[in-house]
This record gives structure tokens, C-alpha cells and sequence, in this order.
């Protein structure tokens, strides 16, 4: 059986074609579901999609009659997507993920149905200014904690960070159920800083190749007492008046924006984190050490804290594989 995982994002769409268990091919296109907003229509996502679905069926050679099977996460299942499903209420794990998924045909742009999987947000009901803090949502980073916790064979509680633009923190249970989430848009924020920012032109426009660990931390350390507007000013100071190279000054600046997400960790009532909770960071190197490091020096962590291991090709698709396996598909 060829399975096709398809995962669309705000800016970003991707798809992998499986066969066995590995991947045979991939295509991507830079659109997601921000175009839907900006134009008010799905047409450029919907032609997106059905290119790179159609690029990377080309690369697998896929024999005529070979049974398919395509899956979707992400934001392709909002309403900016190309069919809105609601998101499920937590806690919830792949059973309840692989029970809400729904098979939609999608004419001019996939072949084959598509078996989408749905979101989950912290709980059902409004949400006032008192309690909007109790309320996330996510859509694709389900996938992404159940890929990790089946690669990781991961059997207790935990919580997973999840960084990108908009990061997760998401809480797992002793069943494997995801218990609730908090997002933050500190990799937006860091991306804009160092862009579009009068701070962008001391850090030369782009971020720190090889993390500064002292001016990591003293950034966060000063990003958690002056809060990152003044933070992020200093990095201008440090260029105008200081000693500090490029790498060092994209570090300070890259710990005074994670502050808040540390910050987020040890407070938000949308997740409950414990001293001693065990916690795993994912995602790419950089972003993922810098943030093992904070970790690692903060006195309110106690417990093991862990990274997700270089080397696992699309661990959202890995994810999305077992959801499938647990509802018949595979």
C-alpha cells in the first residue's frame, strides 16, 4: 500500500509518499492557510495542495492498481482549510483522534479521498476574559505528539515542546492522552525582531548560527525581569557599545524572547506543569537546544529533561500513521 501524509500550516504545505514504512518521495509548496485569509478564497491552497500532491505521486512510481491511502492533519482541517472539522475536546489520544477522523473527497484536487484528522483544544464551551487562559487549540501538532510518543514508546506523563513559529507545549497523561496545550508566537515574534525591527540590522537580519550559551542566558534572564520589548533594545546597545559578535547578540536576543514561553511553562492555567514533570523538546536543532538549555538552568525543573533525536524523517506523518493503524486503515 503507497500512504500519502499530507500536513498543511499556515505558510507551509508538505506531502510524503510512504511505501513500507519509508519515505519514497516528497513534495512541498511554500502556501498554506494564511493565503486563504489574505485572498478570502481556497483556490491558491486547493491548486498547492493538488500540486504537490501530484509531484510527489510522480517521484513514489506508483504501479498501476497499487492501493492508496491518503491522510491529512493540520490547518487543511480549519476553516481556513480546505474542509473544516471541529476540534475534539481534550484529554484526548489516537483512539479518540483515529475515531474523529472523516474521509473527504476534494475533486480537482486529490484522486483518492482523504482522511483527515481533527484538532483538539483544551476544553469545550466559551471563554471570557477571566478564564481565556484555560483555552488552546491545535491543529497538526496532535499528530506531531502522537508521532513522538510512538517513536519514543513513551508510556507516562510528560510534556512535549513542540517550537516553530507558534510553539506548543502539550501536555500527555499516563494513558497517552493529550491533556491540553500552551501556544505561543515566540518563533514569529524572534522572526520579526530580527527581520523587520530596528533591532534586525545588530543581528544582521537573520538568526544565531551557533548558539552563544551566556548570552542565551543572560537574555532570558533579563527578557524575564524587563520583559522583551527592553530586552530586545539591548541587543541594539550591545552592538552599539559592547564586545558582543552577531552570534552572541542573536543569542541574547533569542533567550529574552524564549523567557516568555519558559514563563508560560511555569504559569499558564492551561497547562499545569510540575517541578518534576518529565519534559521533551522536539523540533530542529538550534531552536530545540537553546531551549534545552534554558531549561536546564532553571531552577524550577527538576525533572528529566530530554530531547527528541536527530535523524526521524516527519515524525507529524509517523503520527498520523499510527492514528490510522488505530482506526483500520493501515
Amino acid at each position: 500500500m503507497l500512504i500519502v501524509t499530507l500536513d498543511t500550516g499556515t505558510t507551509n504545505t508538505r506531502v510524503v509518499a510512504w511505501r513500507n514504512g519509508l519515505p519514497v518521495a516528497e513534495a512541498g509548496r511554500p502556501v498554506g492557510v494564511r493565503d486563504t485569509a489574505i485572498t478570502g478564497s481556497t483556490d491558491k491552497l486547493k491548486a498547492a495542495v493538488g500540486e504537490a500532491l501530484s509531484e510527489a505521486l510522480a517521484g513514489a512510481n506508483v504501479a498501476p492498481g497499487e492501493e492508496s491511502l491518503y491522510l491529512g492533519s493540520g490547518m487543511i482541517t480549519s476553516n481556513n482549510g480546505l474542509r473544516e472539522i471541529p476540534h475534539l475536546p481534550a484529554p484526548a489520544g489516537k483512539a479518540e483522534l483515529a475515531a474523529g477522523m472523516q474521509s473527504v473527497e476534494l475533486p480537482g484536487v486529490a484522486d483518492y479521498p482523504i482522511w483527515l484528522i481533527p484538532g483538539i483544544k483544551n476544553r469545550a464551551g466559551a471563554i471570557s476574559l477571566d478564564d481565556c487562559d484555560d483555552m488552546d487549540i491545535m491543529r497538526g501538532e496532535e499528530t506531531e505528539a502522537i508521532g513522538v510518543l510512538h517513536t519514543l514508546g513513551l508510556a507516562e506523563p510528560a510534556v512535549l515542546i513542540l517550537p516553530g513559529s507558534h510553539s506548543k507545549i502539550v501536555g500527555i497523561d499516563e494513558q497517552g492522552r493529550i491533556t491540553g496545550s500552551i501556544t505561543t508566537i515566540s518563533g514569529e515574534l524572534l522572526d520579526v525582531i530580527s527581520r523587520h525591527t530596528l533591532i534586525a540590522g545588530s543581528v544582521d537580519h537573520r538568526f544565531a548560527d551557533t548558539i552563544n550559551s551566556e548570552a542565551l542566558l543572560k537574555g532570558a534572564e533579563l527578557g524575564e525581569r524587563l520583559g522583551v520589548g527592553r530586552s530586545a533594545f539591548l541587543v541594539r546597545l550591545l552592538d552599539l557599545f559592547g564586545d558582543l559578535d552577531r552570534d552572541g547578540r542573536a543569542s541574547f536576543l533569542l533567550g529574552a524572547v524564549l523567557a516568555s514561553d519558559i514563563s508560560a511553562l511555569k504559569s499558564s492555567h492551561s497547562l499545569k506543569v510540575a517541578p518534576e514533570s518529565r519534559i521533551i523538546v522536539a523540533g530542529k536543532g538550534g531552536l530545540r537546544d537553546a531551549l534545552m538549555t534554558l531549561l536546564a538552568a532553571d531552577p524550577y525543573f527538576t525533572g528529566p529533561i530530554e530531547a527528541v533525536p536527530d535523524g526521524i524523517h516527519s515524525i507529524s506523518a509517523l503520527g498520523a500513521m499510527e492514528i490510522a493503524r488505530i482506526r483500520g486503515l493501515i
